[in-house]
C-alpha cells in the first residue's frame, strides 16, 4: 500500500481522510524537519505532506534517484521547496492556495487595525495595570475608514483584502504587481513599488516568498513613506529587510507595523519585541479549524490525485 509521511501533526478529520486512502504515518513533533528525518522520508515513503519550515533542497534531494515521487505542501507558500530540483527529479509538488485566501485576508484587516488604532499597546496598558483612566488625548492612533491602502502583490489574497477594505472601510486602495494585472476590485495599478510606498497611509505586502521577493521590502521602500503610515506583512517573513524595519520603527520613519511572520521563525529579533509600536502575532494566518482542516483535505487531494494518475488539483511544477 502507498506509503504517506504527514511532517506536523493536522487536525483529525484529516488524518483519517488521508488513512481511508493511505497507509499513513504522522511525525507528532511541531517542529521542523532536521536534515536527518528529511533524507529518511524521501527513501522511505511514497510521499509527503511537507510544511512551512520542512526544507527540501539540494542537502535533501541530492543522491536520488528517492521513493518520495511527490511533496504535496501544507499551505500555499512552498519557497522552502526547491521546485526546480524536485522536477529535475521527477518529484512533482502541489500546494493548498484557495483555502488560505480569506483567513489570511482576514488576518491583515486585524492588523491593519490593531497597528493604526493602537490595540496591543492598549492590551498591554490594561495587564500591565497602568492605565489611569480615559481622557481626550489617550494613545491616539490613525482612522482607518476612508484611508489611502497600498498592496504588494495583487493575486488571490491581495484582492480579497482589497475588498474587505473598500467595501468594510471605504477605503482607497491602489497595488504594485510585478506585471500588469487586471482586477475586479476598485483598485488603481502603480508601476513603482517606490510610488505606491509613498502615497498611501497603511502598506500591506501579499506577495508569495522565494528568491524573487527576498527583501523586496526594504529602507529604500520605508524611506519614502510617511511618518504616520504604517506597514503590515502577512506574506513571507524574508520578504521585508527586518533590520531596515526595525531602524524604521525606532527613528520615526513610520509610525508603526503589524507582523505575522518574521524572516527567521520562530527567532524574532529583541528589538522588535521592544518596540510599542509594532504588533507581533506568532504566524496566525491561517490559524482556524475550518481552515486547516480545508489544507489538509487539499492536501490529500493533491496525493490521491498523483497516485491514480489524474491531473493535480494544484500543481506547482
Amino acid at each position: 500500500m502507498t506509503r504517506i509521511f504527514i511532517t506536523r501533526p493536522l487536525p483529525a478529520s484529516v488524518i483519517a481522510e488521508a488513512e481511508k486512502h493511505f497507509r499513513v504515518e504522522v511525525r507528532d513533533k511541531t517542529t521542523p524537519l532536521t536534515r536527518t528525518e528529511r533524507r529518511a522520508a524521501m527513501a522511505l515513503y511514497d510521499g509527503i505532506i511537507p510544511t512551512l519550515g520542512d526544507n527540501f533542497n539540494e542537502q535533501v534531494m541530492s543522491g536520488g534517484p528517492h521513493r518520495c515521487k511527490i511533496l504535496a505542501n501544507f499551505g500555499v507558500g512552498y519557497n522552502h521547496i526547491d521546485t526546480a530540483l524536485a522536477a529535475a527529479n521527477g518529484i512533482r509538488v502541489t500546494n493548498t492556495p484557495g483555502a488560505v485566501t480569506d483567513a489570511t485576508a482576514d488576518i491583515a484587516l486585524m492588523l491593519m487595525l490593531m497597528t493604526c488604532r493602537r490595540a496591543a499597546e492598549g492590551e498591554r496598558l490594561v495587564r500591565s495595570g497602568q492605565w489611569d483612566g480615559w481622557h481626550p488625548t489617550q494613545m491616539l492612533g490613525l482612522h482607518l475608514s476612508g484611508k489611502r491602502l497600498g498592496i504588494v502583490g495583487m493575486g488571490r489574497i491581495g484582492q480579497a483584502i482589497a475588498k474587505r477594505a473598500h467595501f468594510g472601510f471605504g477605503m482607497q486602495v491602489a497595488y504594485y504587481n510585478r506585471s500588469e494585472k487586471k482586477v475586479d476590485v476598485h483598485a488603481t495599478q502603480l508601476k513603482s513599488l517606490k510610488t505606491l510606498a509613498a502615497n498611501v497611509d497603511v502598506l500591506v505586502v501579499a506577495v508569495p516568498g522565494g528568491p524573487e521577493t527576498k527583501h523586496l521590502i526594504g529602507k529604500d521602500v520605508f524611506a519614502v513613506m510617511q511618518p504616520h503610515a504604517h506597514f503590515v506583512n502577512i506574506a513571507r517573513g524574508d520578504v521585508v529587510d527586518e533590520s531596515a524595519l526595525v531602524t524604521a520603527l525606532q527613528t520615526g520613519e513610520i509610525a508603526g507595523a503589524g507582523l505575522d511572520v518574521y524572516e527567521n521563525e520562530p527567532d524574532v529579533p529583541t528589538a522588535l519585541t521592544k518596540l510599542n509600536n509594532v504588533t507581533l502575532l506568532p504566524h496566525l494566518g491561517t490559524a482556524a479549524l475550518e481552515v486547516r482542516t480545508a489544507m489538509g483535505m487539499l492536501a490529500v487531494k493533491n496525493l490521491q490525485a498523483f497516485f491514480a494518475g489524474e491531473d493535480l488539483p494544484n500543481p506547482v511544477n
